[in-house]
Parts: structure tokens; sequence; C-alpha cells
């Protein structure tokens, strides 16, 4: 019976569509699981989307659809690109899916019935995006510790998880665990940083929008992300809060491994270690936390058009150069750097070069000096020990960096052999060879070893660039050789290759490539919003008192200003309400530098909805007036008055 090997990803948020970064971790996951299954383990792969949230619901909102049809269309562009690039999950899971929320439903109702859960309010920082609450300490320069962007000052009735219940056992846990979390430093910085200061219990229901589980005994609370979308690890293999949980469930759980990005493993290997030990269960064996692929030479922006797609690389390169790509630029405790320039460099150098050009030219010289007869005539010499014993030795070394999850480390081990094998035509010089008719057995004895290197290194590469691994073995005309027999050399009998082979992957122009991806760039930059000139005087009709009303001004102070780097004409400013800070982006840049407007007291239209300028949310307007010179001034009270005060 073979052993069990449960891998997942963590799953995409819905709020647009994946970015490579985003695509990263499906595909590192993708590749460890085929090269489990490689190994002989049963494995069950499994990834999908997480789709409830405030984020979530405004963006459908401004999108004009409901929260579903917005999370349908999302969570279909991510499986897409899943399966472009050809990650073999064997289930994808929704949140939204109905077993699912029924289960969250249940164990949000275990949890407080056994009293880890009890209701209580919050009042503290909250970052939209990650949707997180965050105290004033943890704030870093007032903004959000995790993205960094703007909070805002809530408070809400809510429902909480008892955190510090659990937290020596986990520390314990981690102790008597050392190959939990990894790499090392992730598992420090969690100690340091979170649970020798002391747990603070955790926010568990929202009761101010309604894109959520409902919280079954009182519907006006939904549950909070993280509860909802952690335990899809268990909900989605067969997990029953009553107890009757399938035998999927049981033979799958403990999860080997789950593969996350750096930035949320505070969740993974707190939050979801703990509700595992509040429900009963037993702990995943490890959590590795990977870096972030970065954009070389600046954040990705959707106003730049130079957000990177696997899809649009795909469409330049082939899905396996995107595989390959992803997979060897991120060191295992570093993050990565990715650019359209460097992809054309990969592409050329180690695809083209290293692997296209061996294997073409292997075949190349089967076809021209022996039909395409490729057999062992034992005409060895001393030196073909050292390409056989890189060949032979490759695939212990591949395992350890696998078990390390050093994917890199481990292609470029298979990479090795292909150099190698490279550098053994130079040595041997077949073209040289076949000069002189005595050397034909010692011409056709290289060609058969480099041709076994060769497949040993294709056999070895299918976990992480199947389609291409499986090509090039095809145009030898041989299947790929199992993990058992890859340390094994002189298995082929006799064959015969293809006479006519497909390149694997041509040299690219990287000046005519490089156009036409600007092209494609230049093609989806998002048109700068034209600012509207208000100096002429331009009456408008009457209108009611009650629609005035509407409108609600309060006295805003200033409290941080900077300019918007897109434009001359727009400020970024931070105001404080009284009970509240907001960011408000304005066009008064022209009139006012940002240190004029600081600790200025202004009047703001308070409940406009957020637009955004520029890529920032803009949540409010300042008042001011403008003469027929076009000069420009804020409104303020003729007073000191407090920040807040309502202007009527």
């Amino acid at each position: 019976m073979k052993e069990k090997y449960y891998i997942t990803t963590a799953i995409a948020y819905t709020s647009s569509k994946p970015h490579i970064g985003n695509t990263y971790e499906a595909i590192l996951a993708d590749s460890m699981a085929r090269f489990k299954r490689a190994q002989g383990y049963d494995v069950f792969f499994q990834t999908g989307t997480d789709e409830h949230g405030q984020k979530i619901e405004e963006k459908a909102s401004l999108a004009g659809k409901t929260p579903k049809e917005y999370v349908d269309d999302v969570a279909g562009q991510i499986k897409a690109i899943w399966d472009l690039v050809g990650v073999s999950y064997d289930k994808f899971i929704r949140t939204t899916d109905a077993d699912h929320e029924k289960q969250v439903q249940k164990i949000f109702d275990k949890l407080y019935k056994q009293g880890d859960i009890y209701k209580g309010s919050y009042e503290g920082w909250y970052c939209t995006p990650c949707e997180s609450f965050w105290t004033e300490s943890q704030l870093v320069d007032g903004k959000c510790p995790d993205c960094g962007r703007e909070v805002k000052k809530a408070k809400e009735e809510a429902y909480f998880f008892k955190m510090s219940k659990y937290a020596d056992r986990l520390l314990k846990y981690y102790e008597e665990h050392p190959e939990f979390i990894l790499p090392v430093s992730r598992k420090n910085e969690m100690i340091n940083n979170f649970l020798k200061p002391g747990l603070q219990d955790l926010c568990v229901s929202r009761s101010s929008f309604k894109w959520g589980i409902p919280v079954d005994f009182d519907s006006k609370h939904v549950v909070y992300v993280w509860l909802d979308a952690l335990t899809n690890y268990i909900t989605g293999i067969g997990y029953d809060a009553d107890g009757n949980s399938t035998e999927q469930f049981n033979k799958l759980w403990p999860a080997d491994i789950h593969v996350i990005g750096k930035d949320i493993i505070r969740f993974h290997t707190i939050y979801w270690p703990i509700f595992l030990m509040a429900l009963g269960l037993p702990l995943p064996k490890r959590v590795y936390g990977h870096g972030w692929l970065l954009q070389d030479g600046g954040k990705m922006s959707k106003s730049k058009g130079n957000v990177i797609y696997a899809d649009d690389m795909a469409k330049f390169f082939g899905k396996d150069a995107v595989r390959y790509y992803c997979l060897t630029a991120m060191p295992q405790d570093n993050d990565g750097l990715i650019s359209w320039e460097s992809i054309i460099d990969i592409v050329n150098s180690d695809l083209a070069n290293v692997l296209g050009n061996l294997v073409s030219r292997t075949i190349a010289m089967s076809n021209k000096y022996f039909n395409g007869i490729v057999e062992n005539k034992n005409a060895n010499e001393p030196i073909d020990e050292e390409l056989k014993s890189v060949a032979i030795g490759a695939y212990k070394k591949v395992c350890e960096k696998m078990d390390d999850c050093k994917v890199s480390d481990a292609i470029e081990e298979i990479f090795t052999v292909f150099r190698r094998a490279n550098k053994y035509i130079d040595e041997t010089m077949p073209w040289a060879l076949a000069k002189d008719e005595s050397k034909s057995d010692r011409l056709a004895t290289v060609l058969y070893n480099l041709t076994e290197s060769i497949v040993i290194g294709l056999s070895l590469l299918i976990p992480f660039m199947p389609d291409t691994a499986n090509k090039a073995l095809a145009q030898f005309n041989l299947s790929p050789r199992s993990f058992e027999e890859v340390s094994k050399f002189g298995l082929i009998k006799q064959i015969k290759v293809s006479e006519n082979p497909e390149m694997l992957f041509k040299r690219l122009d990287g000046k005519v490539v490089m156009e036409e991806i600007n092209k494609m760039i230049e093609s989806r930059k998002e048109p700068e919003k034209k600012e509207i000139k208000t100096h002429e005087a331009v009456k408008k009709e009457q209108i009611e008192f009650d629609e005035f009303s509407k409108v609600e001004l309060r006295v805003a102070k200033v409290i941080a200003c900077e300019k918007v780097e897109k434009s001359k004409k727009l400020l970024k400013l931070t105001v404080d309400l009284g009970d509240e800070q907001r960011t408000v982006v304005s066009g008064i840049a022209n009139a006012y530098t940002p240190e004029e407007l600081i600790g200025k007291k202004l009047t703001m239209v308070t409940n406009l909805k957020p637009v955004k300028l520029c890529g920032i949310e803009s949540q409010g307007m300042i008042i001011c007036a403008e003469d027929k010179d076009g000069k420009i001034s804020y409104l303020s009270p003729e007073k000191d008055i407090e920040q807040g005060s309502m202007i009527f």
C-alpha cells in the first residue's frame, strides 16, 4: 500500500486576476506533488479560492455585480491559469462551496459551545485589504504592519477566540517539532514577535458587512475570513465537526505540508495550529513559507501596465518556460526577482542553449552518423566515468534538496547533468571521431553515453517541466525512466531516435520580443484621469433642502500630506476626523505644498463614495474655492474648532 502525501497551497483570494507572483505558489506546490507521485507516494494535492470578506463585497459593488457573481468570475480566471501552467491538483476547493460553508458553521458552533469562542466588541485599526484588526502599538508609521496601507478606526460587536489559552501548548509543540516551520527564520519570527510577547484574543466574526458565512446561531455575524479560509484544509477532504468525518479525511490528515507565502505565515503557524488544537486534531507536519516573486525594478502596477501574468508569459515563451523561471528564480529563504528581460535571458541561456541544444545536437549526430540508431558498443574510456557519475548521482542530490523544499537547488542538480553532458561533447569531439572509421565504436559509445545521461536528466525533470521533458523523451522514442531506475546507467538496449526532431526551445531575439511585450504593456496602461477645471463659475439648478442635507460636511485636520507621484496636480492627504483617519486625494498641488497643509483644519465632504485616483482610494473631498484666475483656496473654520465637528 502506498504511503499517503497530502499537500496544499494557500487558497487564492478572489479579489482580482492572479499575477505571476500569486501563480508561483501553485507551480511550486505542483512540482512538489508531481515529484512525490514519481517517488511512489499516494499524493492528494488541494488548492482553491478564498471568496468571502469585506474587500470582495466592496469590489463586487464597484463592478456592479453580486458578490457571488464577482467571485465566480475571478475563481474561473484563477482555475484557468492554474490549468494553463499545468497545476495537477486533485481538488479545487472554493469557500463558497455548500459543504465547506456548512462545516465552517458547525466548527464555529463547536468552538463556541466548548468555551473557546466568546462574544465581545472590538475597537481598533482595521486594514480592509488584509482584513485584519490592529492595535495602535502594532501599526508601523500609522499603517498596516503587513501591507503598509492605510488603516481605518473601527468598532463593532464581534466574537473572539481565546488564543492565549493555547499559546504555551503551541510553543511546546514548536520545541518538540523543529521541522514544523520552514525556513527556520520564519519560526524564530513567530516566537519572538508573537508568542513570547503574548497572544491577543482573535476576532473571528464580523458584523459590519454581510458577504461571509453566517454564524448559525447569530445571524448578525459572519464568520471572519481566517477561521473560514484556514479550515478549507480539513473541510476539503471530508472533516465533519460532529464526528462523522470521511475515510478520506482519516487517511489524509494531518497534512504533510502547507505551501504558503511568507506574508501569511503567522496565520498558518499560530492561528491554524491553535484552531486544530481546540478541535482536538493533529497539526500539519510542516508549513513552508516561501518568499515573494518581486518585479525587478519596481512594484507591479496596473496603472503602469507592467503587471506580469502567467498567461502572457506562456504566450511569449510557453508554459514550461514559465514553470522553469518561477521555480528557479526563487531561493528558499529569500525573495526572487522577475522581469521580461530576465525571462528572455533565462530562456536563451538555460532552456535553448543548455537543454534544447544538447538534445538537438545529440539526436542530430545519431541520425548523421548511425542513421538514428543508438546502442552501446562498450568502447569506454576513463573520461566517460565523470559523466556517468554525475548522471547516476543526480537523483540522490535532487531528493535531498526536495526534502528540504529547496526546489530551485533541485532543478540546478538536474541541469548539472545537462551541463556536464554538453561539456562531454566538447571533450570527446564526436565530429572528429566520425572522420576516423576505426573510431566508429567509440563514437557510438559517446552518443550512447550522452543519450543515457540526457534520459536520466529528462526523467528527473518531468515534475518541473512535464511537457518539455516528455516531448524530448519522445524524440528519443523512450518513455520516462522511473525514479527507481534513474540511478542506473546503461539501461538502453537499442533505440532509433526521431528523424525530424522539433526544437525544444528556440533562441529569442530579445529586441524583437521586447518590442512586442512593450506594445502589450502600452495597450494596458490605464488612462490618466483628467481633472475637472472649476474656475469658471457655473450656475446649477436649485435643489431642495432635503437633497442638500444628504451632504455630510465636517472639519478635518491634516496630519500628513505628500505629492502623488503619477500626477502634477494631486496631493495625498491623511486627515483626522476625531473618531477616524482617512485618506483624501485632492487636486490642489498647484496651490499648496504638502508642508503648508500639515496641521491645517479644512472643510471636507465625508459621505462621498470612495473613488480611486492614480491608484489611491480617496475617501472624501476637500472643499475649495477657485476664482476666475484659477487661484485656489481651501475653506477652513474661522475659529479653532475640534476636528470632526459637523458643519451645518
